[in-house]
């Protein structure tokens, strides 16, 4: 049997591409998928917004401070409030530490020491609120016991003029300007001299900021000591012109002719005037 010609034979179709199958996706899938958005509903009451706590501390002034009526009784739960967890706690137990300080110094000197080494550790919390309400304390402390913080045989004083120190130098301008009046209060409230030697550690802190700060309260002692400096200059001045003249009639006159002879000619002039006047 002959075969047949290829040219006769059908022509072979070309298999089509398979199509991919669809996935359905559910609807309820879908909307899980998709990113929540809020949407303002007028008919739906706004959600209470969670305030911040911070918000809830008061900066009381010294001036606005009171005394306690039960001081006696109040003194036994200090420490335990200054030793709280809660942070808000320990603020308001830092303003009790104030109204001690204020009107009942006699009280808190005994604990003076322990309440120091707690308000440096609340200086360096890292939340704005403890750290400043703390600084405040630091300032009405200089103030109530001035250079009896230097008697301190811990080293408390240190560690708190060190921390008032950074925190004057560092960006927060409201804990800084904060500690810098606390600065201020301590210059106001100590002797010169010994503050000068506990200032005179930090002028070659490594922190530049801190060197700055320490300046700027070595030249706030040195301004008090000048009309110190002054007034003890012109009692000795009076005591040699009194032992001097003590028995000359013309006591003027021994005085002027005894500054003329050892003094220049302009300095001269000043003490004269300066024991006539």
């Amino acid at each position: 049997m002959a075969l047949r010609p290829l040219d006769n034979a059908l022509p072979v179709t070309p298999e089509r591409p398979k199509k991919q199958a669809k996935i359905v996706i559910p609807a309820h899938k879908e909307k899980q998928q998709l990113p929540q958005i809020d949407v303002n509903d007028e008919n739906k009451a706004p959600l209470p917004q969670p305030s911040s706590a911070d918000a809830s501390i008061d900066y009381i002034s010294s001036e606005d401070l009171k005394a306690f009526q039960d001081p006696d009784v109040k003194i036994q739960g200090l420490a335990g409030g200054l030793e709280s967890k809660d942070w808000l706690k320990v603020c308001e137990s830092l303003n009790d530490v104030r109204r001690f300080a204020l009107y009942h110094s006699g009280l808190l000197l005994p604990i003076l020491d322990k309440v120091v080494s707690v308000m440096v550790k609340a200086i360096k919390n890292p939340r704005s609120a403890l750290c400043k309400t703390s600084i405040m304390a630091a300032a009405d402390i200089f103030k109530a016991f001035g250079e009896k913080l230097l008697d301190s045989t811990s080293d408390v004083f240190n560690q708190l003029l060190l921390q008032l120190l950074l925190k004057a130098s560092q960006d927060k301008k409201f804990v800084c300007e904060e500690a810098d009046r606390a600065l201020l209060a301590m210059v106001e409230a100590m002797a010169p001299l010994p503050l000068l030697h506990k200032l005179g550690l930090y002028v070659g802190h490594t922190n530049l900021r801190v060197r700055a700060k320490a300046a700027i309260s070595i030249s706030n002692c040195v301004s008090r000591m000048l009309p110190e400096a002054r007034e003890a200059a012109r009692g000795i001045a009076i005591s040699l012109f009194r032992a001097l003249a003590e028995n000359e009639e013309e006591k003027q006159e021994v005085w002027q002719s005894f500054c003329q002879s050892n003094l220049p000619a302009i300095h001269a002039q000043a003490m004269v005037k300066l024991v006539s006047s």
